[in-house]
């Protein structure tokens, strides 16, 4: 439903997206992560309309963004993360302003209404002033209007901004809604927001796309660069180098001491074989050298993490 083939977008001299090439499919939450500067905002400008690549193509629901501009903004919701309200108007009449700005018949804008009212939770606020709603609910009222004109893209920008858990919880449970016969791309810096919400994660970092997957498959990845952490008991600290000569000897290339704890990579697997786990080999070796473990655990990778780690390598 989103194609971007080879997109680039240049400022000047500046360049905000390099050469990014991506496809994303119905029935999915995808989430667009990157630091500041990144080219998110980009990237969702040009799938948006509000921008023209410097080169490559971006095409939604199978329309060029330039060729076919006004095809695009039918098939898109978007919510920027400060929603354009007008605080003098009530929610509901906001959302018949934004109802009549779409070529919809008069029984196709009051379902929709009801609809967006519905699914956003604004039934009982839908009378009141938007200059009298919480932060939260004024959120609400920008993605009851992204979603009114039942869009096949919906775009938001950090969507749960100033919501409160229970809030966060039924804005998590909508996206999940939307995505069955929907995409839902959305950009966020809560981190364990993308991971709870999202099917697939991108990660940018210098205009370019760093990493691309499922949460599972990239903490998979992570997982298998993480270092094993083995305590010793102290009173055998002065036997960890011996440790580690044997568990070298066993194919662990890298390994570090700090005291009595080691820290061991995975093990590179051999062909045809599946990757070994490091704490059986540590703990067979430590065994077979009379020493005592006191501790033995591979951390688990947090999206956080991968994130960082990506964002380096991307800055490299």
């Amino acid at each position: 439903m989103i194609e971007l083939e080879h997109v680039s977008k240049n400022y000047g001299s500046v360049a905000a997206v390099r050469d990014v090439s991506l496809s994303l499919g119905r029935g999915q939450v995808v989430g667009l992560l990157g630091p500041n500067g990144a080219g998110k905002s980009t990237i969702i400008k040009m799938v948006a309309c509000l921008l023209a690549p410097s080169l490559g193509r971006v095409r939604v629901c199978g329309h060029d963004t330039i060729d076919a501009s006004a095809e695009v903004r039918s098939q898109i919701g978007y919510l920027p993360e400060f929603a354009p309200l007008y605080p003098e108007m009530t929610a509901e009449g906001y959302l018949r302003y934004r109802a009549g700005l779409y070529p919809l018949s008069r029984a196709k804008r009051h379902a929709g209404i009801e609809m967006a009212i519905d699914r956003c939770h604004l039934r009982e606020m839908r009378s009141r002033r938007i200059s009298a709603l919480s932060k939260g609910y004024r959120q609400r009222v920008g993605l009851a209007a992204a979603i009114l004109h039942e869009p096949r893209v919906v775009i938001l920008d950090e969507p749960t901004t100033g919501l409160d858990p229970a809030q966060i919880r039924q804005t998590r449970a909508l996206l999940r809604e939307l995505a069955g016969d929907k995409l839902v791309l959305l950009s966020s810096h809560i981190l364990p927001e993308i991971e709870t919400t999202c099917d697939r994660v991108l990660i940018i970092a210098q205009g370019r796309l760093c990493a691309d997957g499922t949460p599972a498959e990239l903490l998979g990845s992570a997982l298998a660069e993480t270092a094993t952490i083995a305590e010793l008991a102290p009173g055998d600290a002065h036997r960890a180098p011996e440790l580690a000569r044997a568990l070298q000897a066993a194919g662990a290339a890298n390994i570090t001491i700090e005291g009595h704890t080691l820290h061991v990579k995975p093990i590179p697997p051999t062909p045809g074989t599946p990757r070994a786990d490091p704490r059986h080999l540590i703990a067979t070796h430590a065994r077979a050298l009379g020493l005592t473990l006191v501790g033995l655990h591979t951390p688990r990778p947090t999206l956080e993490q991968v994130f960082l780690r990506v964002i380096a390598e991307g800055r490299a």
